[in-house]
């Protein structure tokens, strides 16, 4: 039946914060082994975007964007204890103010300064802390950050898999390299709150599921199932299984580590950022193999999952799907997104990862092939391709909606504060 007294809503209120429309520079900086020796895996050199940089900003305000998830180079910015070359960020942070760009902060993004070395590294934590306070110390205008990106991902790829960094595969060197990384992460969260005592933290989380393909794997695939939660676990101080506690205690965490993130609580500060690839699902084979499965359950069930553990705002913080499937695998995502917050997910943001196309990802950096991953919202000529057109009409269409799906956030109080400091107008009606 056709309604005939459909009447448009009002104008959106313009002290009320919008939803997140975000992109991001691939940033990836691990170092692998190749026939030559070690190698870094730099995607901005990559990419090109140290030569490109102004237009790269430039594109995401064409795109319609605010925020921005951006990883200064760490390994090159940390050059030893104390130490740093602030010359990339001088340049770079000026002209994003100027163009209201928001950067989400990513601070490390899979790799450490060579001066450290990798992950296994007991004093990674402390110096990172000091990176963390001293990156706040000079741009005191940054306020929300993802201080370690994807801690699991890290954790498996360098420790589990063997592919980065430590290239070591055992239990005991993907706990160490964890419950570093989190630790790192929380160590940094508690520095730049010294300096930003209204920071947020939007901690980007690779969202993960396994299947069993059999009956007697049903065990470990659990097992997997309760492994991806432990970044967030400790990040958040929410206590793991007694499984997963057998398993840290099995592989060298001690009771005093374990109790240093079950008496930090942080979430307050926090937003949980989730990132779901049509990769992020696994099939278990056998006790040792996993392979990809494809789309299973999906973005809905899955977040929905980490959201039920941890009960905080979510951020859909990284996708992507390369042609011919992009523009499809764009809405799907964007339909979840919309289930999620009408069934009552505080869920506030929504990021295509990366603004261009990036490198050897199709080997998961393992490789330095040099072979072009069509996944951006522009190729590394920047220019645009479908998704991006797509994501262009979608954030046109949908930029009016309130951050909260079922209640307003308007800018008053400790928020408004903080908008208002960021430098942005009180009456601001875009995508901020």
């Amino acid at each position: 039946m056709r309604r005939t007294n459909f009447q448009p809503q009002q104008s959106p209120n313009p002290a009320t914060q919008r939803f997140i429309f975000a992109t991001g520079i691939e940033c990836s900086y691990p170092t692998i082994q190749t026939p030559e020796g070690r190698a870094r895996v730099d995607e901005m050199e990559k990419c090109g975007h140290y030569e490109r940089w102004r237009e790269d900003l430039e594109l995401t305000r064409e795109m319609g964007l605010h925020h921005l998830r951006y990883g200064p180079p760490y390994y090159r910015m940390h050059t030893g204890p104390g130490r740093y070359d602030w010359s990339w960020t001088d340049m770079v942070f000026p002209q994003m103010r100027r163009l209201e760009i928001t950067p989400i902060m990513d601070l490390c993004h899979f790799g450490a300064p060579d001066w450290i070395g990798d992950f296994q590294n007991p004093d990674f934590p402390r110096y990172f802390a000091e990176y963390a306070r001293a990156f706040a110390e000079r741009y005191p205008w940054v306020w929300r950050y993802t201080p370690v990106n994807e801690m699991y991902a890290a954790a498996v790829f360098s420790a589990d898999y063997g592919w980065w960094n430590e290239c070591l595969s055992s239990d005991r060197a993907f706990v160490t390299a964890l419950k570093h990384l989190a630790r790192a992460n929380v160590e940094a969260m508690l520095a730049i709150l010294q300096i930003r005592p209204d920071a947020q933290f939007i901690q980007s989380e690779s969202s993960e599921y396994t299947h069993a393909t059999h009956p007697e794997l049903v065990d470990e695939a659990e097992m997997y199932n309760e492994r991806r939660f432990l970044s967030l676990d400790l990040n958040y101080g929410h206590r793991v299984s007694s499984m997963m506690y057998r398993y840290l205690m099995d592989n060298g965490m001690t009771e005093e580590e374990y109790d240093f993130f079950m008496s930090r609580n942080l979430r307050e500060h926090c937003v949980m950022g989730n990132d779901y690839y049509v990769s992020n699902e696994h099939l278990l084979v056998n006790e040792k193999l996993r392979e990809k499965s494809g789309e299973i359950f999906g973005y809905y069930v899955i977040t929905r999952e980490y959201y039920d553990r941890y009960n905080l705002p979510v951020m859909h913080t990284e996708t992507n799907r390369d042609e011919p499937d992009a523009v499809q695998w764009l809405w799907k995502t964007w339909a979840n997104i919309q289930r999620l917050r009408k069934d009552g997910v505080p869920l506030v943001g929504m990021t295509w990862y990366s603004l261009t196309d990036q490198m050897d990802w199709d080997t998961g950096l393992s490789q330095n092939n040099g072979r072009v991953n069509p996944l951006g919202l522009y190729d590394l000529d920047r220019k645009i391709r479908p998704v991006g057109r797509a994501y262009q009409r979608l954030i046109k269409q949908w930029k009016d909606i309130p951050l909260l799906p079922n209640g307003p956030l308007t800018l008053t109080g400790r928020w408004g504060e903080t908008w208002l400091q960021a430098g942005y107008p009180q009456d601001a009606k875009e995508n901020r």
